[in-house]
């Protein structure tokens, strides 16, 4: 992994977030942006939601905690390309306003993904 664990970014007049140069690589993939378990966003790289969350979202119809995290997860879900030129992603007006993100917002490691949300925010 990078060693880059947190970053700090304003979003262009496009709501474009600029992907730091040292981490593009492991966006190489795509980019998928989701609510999170609270007022932020969750930032992964395609691989790592096709490889570890699919699989944990697919358990039984019938288990209601599964449900209730596909309902999480998939209500705003975006997915999309890397800009391979300048390293952005366009994120949606809708998750913008879900984690109360103008235009700052800081991204912080969370193992295999990043939490996204605004620089006052406490979590």
């Amino acid at each position: 992994m990078a060693g880059i664990d947190y970053f700090e970014r304003k979003l262009d007049d496009k709501r474009r977030l600029t992907i730091p140069t040292e981490l593009r690589n492991e966006f190489a993939s795509g980019v998928v942006l989701t609510r999170g378990f609270n007022q932020y966003l969750h930032l992964y790289p395609k691989q790592i939601w096709d490889r570890e969350v699919e699989p944990a979202l697919g358990g039984s119809i019938f288990d209601e905690k599964v449900a209730d995290l596909n309902v999480r997860f998939r209500r705003g879900k975006t997915e999309a390309e890397l800009d391979q030129k300048q390293g952005r992603v366009t994120i949606e007006q809708h998750l913008l306003d879900y984690a109360g993100i103008d235009r700052e917002l800081v991204a912080v490691r969370v193992g295999a993904y990043w939490r996204v949300m605004p620089p006052s925010a406490d979590i």
